[in-house]
């Protein structure tokens, strides 16, 4: 596997073991605001937004959708580290660029000055840069590239699409929100409801209920971190997880429930919406990440100032 063009360590943060971390790999655009650069570059070209990007090195970008994630994962290590300085089950998050290094100078500084702990910059300058994931150990990968993602999804990596959005950056603790069909299960019940209806599906649920539902695009990323989660007593947990499902807690929860059983993974709160708007309970959760698979649940959580990324 080739390395990418140019990977810049940051020697200012401790280097973890890829084999033991839950590796997270966002894209500048994910992590910061960069939609007045990304229009500079489409109208104008990289040799323009490159020449834009060195003369604004020092003057720090503005946070984007992903960045009170990337902060609270931060403030998950330190809390695993309060506790065990030898620990290596850590979050450690690189960031994959298409940024030529020239002009990924300010992508550096920038992080640099939130004092965000990214261990690793990797610019890259092939089209597909997904192909470098796996040689990472990434887990969870977050573009605002919607071909990224598909791309990554296909290599057997978790990935979602961020959309640029005002996000109310939440406190401490680490909350993430995962919705259920497609996201955190298989989306065979979702192809019924498509085929047979409401009642098709239920009934299809009912003969399958003893039966634990097939894996989605986003649980290997949910087993790793309910395996973090595990370090810590009920109380103590700096991370709670959520599903909010649009299945009814009543005819489509048990099966559910069961598969998380079955896979070991434990979910502070379930919340069964029989098909309600996801908008108001995320609201309320304020988290500082939410995965769903439909657009319209997407629209709701931002319309609350949720950050939100879609798994298509």
């Amino acid at each position: 596997m080739a390395e990418p063009e140019s990977t810049v360590i940051n020697t200012d943060v401790k280097q973890k073991d890829p084999s033991e971390a839950l590796v997270i790999a966002v894209t500048t655009r994910a992590i910061f605001n960069l939609e007045e650069e990304h229009k500079l570059y489409l109208e104008k070209g990289k040799e323009e937004y490159t020449r834009h990007q060195q003369a604004n090195q020092d003057k720090p970008l503005p946070p984007g959708t992903a960045f009170a994630f990337i902060q609270a994962v931060q403030y998950v290590n330190e809390k695993i580290l309060e506790s065990n300085l030898a620990e290596k089950d850590l979050f450690d998050i690189l960031v994959l660029s298409n940024n030529s290094p020239e002009s990924g100078v300010r992508i550096v500084n920038s992080a640099k000055h939130y004092g965000l702990e990214i261990s690793k910059f990797c610019f890259v300058s092939d089209e597909d840069s997904t192909q470098y994931l796996k040689s990472h150990g990434v887990k969870l990968f977050l573009s605002a590239d919607r071909i990224d993602v598909c791309n990554a999804l296909r290599r057997g990596v978790s990935a979602a699409l961020v959309f640029q959005q005002e996000v109310q950056a939440p406190s401490t603790p680490l909350r993430v929100v995962f919705d259920g069909d497609a996201v955190l299960f298989s989306d065979e019940t979702d192809q019924v409801f498509q085929e047979r209806g409401l009642e098709g599906a239920v009934q299809y649920e009912r003969a399958m209920e003893a039966v634990p539902m097939g894996e989605g695009p986003l649980k290997a990323f949910a087993m790793h971190l309910g395996k973090i989660r595990k370090k810590f007593s009920q109380e103590k947990s700096p991370i709670r997880t959520y599903l909010v499902t649009a299945r009814s807690g009543r005819d489509m929860g048990i099966r559910a429930i069961k598969t998380l059983r079955e896979w070991g993974l434990a979910i502070d709160e379930a919340f069964f919406m029989d098909g309600a708007p996801k908008g108001p309970i995320l609201a309320q959760i304020q988290p500082h990440i939410f995965f769903d698979d439909g657009l319209h649940n997407i629209q709701g959580a931002q319309d609350v100032g949720v950050a939100s990324a879609w798994v298509p």
